[in-house]
């Protein structure tokens, strides 16, 4: 049986993700890291609906705790396989540059593009030696394409994730394993509830912040049969506000 793995998947944007995968009948794997309760929360209501999902708990940014996890998984499951893997997880530590500690530097780093690295790398074997491949589907932002002030720092992280995503999907093209990203605007999520979203809104041309439901919708997508000739985009989902 196909499995996806949604990293950070216990709220915000790959929550969503996780409803609409199992919506979509594909059983789900929701990492988290420390909150159980949010999990747990998306769980029973993954399973109220009728869908399959278990917790993965691990930290992405600890190649370690990755490894044990998936490997602990594999061996309890040696007829599946992580077919659709959604890299979700990341975290902001906005600031000036010149004002940012060395500490929220790397904490970005580490979650959003070792993260990527370090699960990546742990279901790329498989997913290249089945016949049916797989799909990889990172979840960029507006700040990866051009950048935005006060986030060096998560532009830089973002950013390479798109440059990875493009190389990647050369790489694993010829065993039908699909590498795509999604680049978010302003969502209505936990990591923009601390922005001026009224001010924000006038930026926008469709005069709103996009609901997280919409990107897992793409997500959906991309994770479909109907997807397997799409590998090394970024797609835009912020309502006009750049492309």
């Amino acid at each position: 049986m196909k499995y996806a793995l949604v990293t950070g998947g216990s709220r915000g944007i790959g929550k969503a993700i996780c409803i609409r995968l199992a919506k979509n009948g594909i059983p789900v794997l929701i990492n988290y890291h420390s909150n159980e309760v949010a999990a747990r929360n998306v769980l029973e209501e993954i399973q109220s609906n009728g869908g399959v999902a278990y917790l993965m708990q691990f930290d992405v940014a600890s190649e370690q705790e990755v490894s044990r996890a998936i490997e602990r998984w594999e061996n309890e499951h040696p007829d599946d396989y992580i077919a659709y893997l959604v890299n979700n997880a990341g975290i902001r530590r906005d600031n000036l540059m010149f004002m940012m500690p060395e500490k929220d530097w790397h904490d970005v780093i580490d979650v959003t593009l070792n993260g990527f690295y370090y699960v990546t790398r742990k279901l790329l074997p498989k997913m290249m030696m089945r016949r049916h491949g797989g799909r990889i589907i990172n979840m960029a932002s507006l700040s990866g394409l051009k950048g935005m002030p006060g986030q060096t720092n998560y532009s830089a992280a973002k950013g390479a994730l798109i440059g990875a995503t493009k190389a990647l999907a050369q790489e694993t093209a010829s065993r039908n394993v699909t590498v795509n990203a999604i680049a978010p605007g302003f969502i209505e999520s936990d990591m923009t509830k601390d922005l001026p979203q009224e001010e924000l809104e006038k930026l926008v041309p469709m005069n709103r912040f996009g609901r997280s439901e919409e990107v897992a919708a793409l997500v959906g997508f991309l994770c479909s049969d109907e997807a397997g000739y799409i590998t090394g985009e970024v797609i835009n989902i912020n309502g006009g506000l750049y492309s």
